[in-house]
């Protein structure tokens, strides 16, 4: 077997650089925790973040005592804040921007201080980890090679339906995030906009103790979601085009028996298997199985 040697030595250095940099923090598992993030905290001269309180806690569940001034960088204050962030960078301090989960920028404060820093020939960089889109898309098991992500998806009715018109025919996998309180609504209005066949995927509380990852039609997870769900939310929709194979009921017939065998209820493992395979109605499954059932006695 030939092995390959990279282009560019990989570097082992943690060090900080003066500057602008990035942090991605875990999304609620400290174990994602980088050894790049842990110096971060512990090396930068300010601490930009989206809540000082956060980040302090952060520190302290890492053991780090950071030495440099935290300092508030959200929603509200960020536009008045970018101008004392540039002016510590170009002084030659290390300054970091850090949100409450994941990266900065994506549905979080930090545009504008990076933004700025790049007018003003501000070195910037990032420490890459964490982030509920990727995370999310990966878990989906749908057709995402190709995406668009869409932050957060409106919160008006109108604004809504006109969003989800313009998904119809986007042969793209659209990613957005969405409040708990407003999940079954919108998909609902999804599965009226854009049929309630159409597949998706409902990530909640990624890297948390009750993580979970549901695959179905945007019908079934209407209904699901209809019953209440808690956490944070990240959805996937599958792009048109991107349905997978047609699926005979006859051939997921063992898959229920198995499930079933290792001590789930008969309906329970017809909706999990049904919708994982992306079937509109888990009644049919559940019929094929008694139908099984009788033929082998």
């Amino acid at each position: 077997m030939t092995t390959h040697e990279p282009d560019v030595p990989l570097s082992e250095s943690t060090s900080l650089r003066p500057g602008i940099t990035l942090v991605a923090t875990p999304l609620g598992n400290i174990g994602d925790a980088s050894d790049r993030l842990c110096a971060a905290l512990a090396d930068a001269d300010v601490i930009a973040a989206e809540d000082t309180r956060r980040a302090r806690s952060l520190a302290s569940a890492l053991g780090i005592e950071p030495r440099g001034k935290f300092v508030s960088n959200f929603d509200h204050n960020e536009e008045s804040r970018t101008a004392s962030l540039i002016a510590a960078a170009k002084s030659g301090q290390k300054v970091i921007v850090v949100t409450d989960a994941g990266m900065p920028v994506v549905s979080d404060p930090g545009l504008a201080v990076v933004a700025a820093a790049h007018d003003a020939s501000v070195p910037v960089s990032c420490i890459p980890g964490a982030s509920a889109v990727t995370t999310a898309l990966a878990l989906s098991g749908l057709g995402v090679g190709h995406f668009c992500f869409d932050g957060f998806a409106p919160r008006k009715a109108g604004a809504r339906r006109a969003w989800l018109e313009s998904l119809v025919s986007e042969r793209r996998a659209c990613c957005f995030f969405e409040s708990p309180h407003r999940l079954a609504v919108t998909l609902a209005d999804a599965a009226e906009v854009l049929g309630p066949t159409r597949r998706a995927s409902v990530s909640r509380e990624l890297t948390k103790r009750y993580e979970e990852t549901r695959r179905g039609s945007l019908g079934e997870l209407a209904a699901w979601a209809a019953e209440g769900v808690r956490g944070e939310i990240t959805v996937v929709i599958e792009g048109v085009g991107q349905e997978a194979p047609a699926v005979e009921i006859e051939d997921l017939v063992g898959r229920v028996e198995e499930r079933v065998a290792a001590g789930e209820r008969l309906k329970d493992a017809c909706k999990e298997v049904a919708a994982a395979a992306g079937l509109s109605k888990h009644r049919d499954l559940y019929q094929a199985v008694l139908a099984a059932r009788e033929e082998n006695r």
